[in-house]
């Protein structure tokens, strides 16, 4: 999907930034990981000081962003600070590349979501959602051939991490500045997604696309199995599951797992799609602690989507 809207003539994107993790930590905890606790708040905290380790990641990702051969300014102590410089770098980014829009894509910024709409008030969410046990095949298949680490952790932890997501699409459904994309829909109808998502983000259809993404949006090095997604043209991929996980364990996966169909669901009959899936069960509410989402907003002339 990011690459699909970074063919747009309008949409500034970039890699993934990992901003607020890295600015405010405690993503383990946020992920729901069994081996995590929430730490105290110490008195710096809670007088908005950032973490000495934030600062440090904050001046990583500046000179990231900006290049080796531009002057650096030092990192902000205060947070709103630290959070207010970054906004500042993308938009500038965006201007230089005369685009009018920036997309921020990192999946673990679903968890930062009570922050990114606090700093962002209009920030408008892509919820990009598919089956949890294709997204479970895909980590499994990623960290057994590229033997990254970053997927590790065993089948069940992320069981528990795909159910904390669910947890937190559903408790969006139905809100304002919310958009959900199932790719299966995409897949089948995607001329009628890129309008769906086009009128949400107010960018128009009635110009000239890219041919394909001709944008920086991800490290082939860092994060090979991205090569397949980066063309921006939406294409029908053959699913890993059957190839990877045994009759049993697909079974067992799939009674762990927070139910696709009822979110697939509960997003239908908000959005009036129609949808062949079982009725759908309430939608549970969350605790702002819990939320994480990827954010995009208007201000000072610019969209920022994430």
């Amino acid at each position: 999907m990011q690459a699909m809207l970074a063919r747009h003539p309008q949409v500034f994107t970039l890699p993934e930034t990992g901003f607020f993790p890295r600015l405010l930590g405690g993503l383990h905890c946020r992920l729901g990981d069994e081996e995590a606790r929430p730490r105290s708040r110490k008195m710096a905290r809670r007088l908005g000081l950032t973490r000495r380790y934030g600062r440090r990641e904050f001046m990583q990702l500046q000179q990231s962003l900006l290049g080796p051969e531009q002057p650096l300014s030092r990192a902000p102590w205060f947070q709103d600070d630290c959070v207010a410089r970054f906004i500042e770098i993308l938009d500038g980014l965006a201007e230089q590349g005369g685009r009018s829009m920036w997309i921020e894509k990192t999946p673990h910024h679903l968890h930062y979501l009570p922050e990114i709409e606090r700093y962002l008030p209009e920030a408008r969410v892509i919820h990009v959602i598919r089956p949890g046990i294709d997204v479970l095949a895909s980590i499994t298949d990623a960290e057994m051939r590229y033997g990254n680490k970053s997927f590790s952790g065993g089948l069940m932890q992320w069981v528990v991490r795909w159910n904390r997501a669910a947890e937190v699409h559903r408790s969006r459904i139905g809100t304002r500045n919310h958009h959900f994309i199932f790719l299966e829909d995409l897949m089948q109808n995607p001329a009628e997604e890129w309008h769906r998502l086009c009128s949400f983000l107010e960018l128009p259809t009635q110009v000239e696309l890219d041919q394909t993404c001709h944008q920086n949006i991800a490290d082939l090095k860092t994060e090979p199995w991205k090569r397949d997604a980066l063309s921006g043209l939406p294409q029908q991929t053959e699913s890993k599951v059957d190839h990877l996980f045994g009759p049993q364990l697909r079974e067992l996966l799939r009674e762990r797992l927070a139910s696709y169909e009822e979110l697939y669901a509960a997003s239908s009959l908000f959005f009036n799609r129609e949808d062949s899936f079982p009725p759908v069960v309430p939608v549970r509410s969350l605790d702002a602690d819990t939320a994480e989402a990827a954010g995009a907003a208007a201000a000072d002339g610019h969209f920022r989507v994430a």
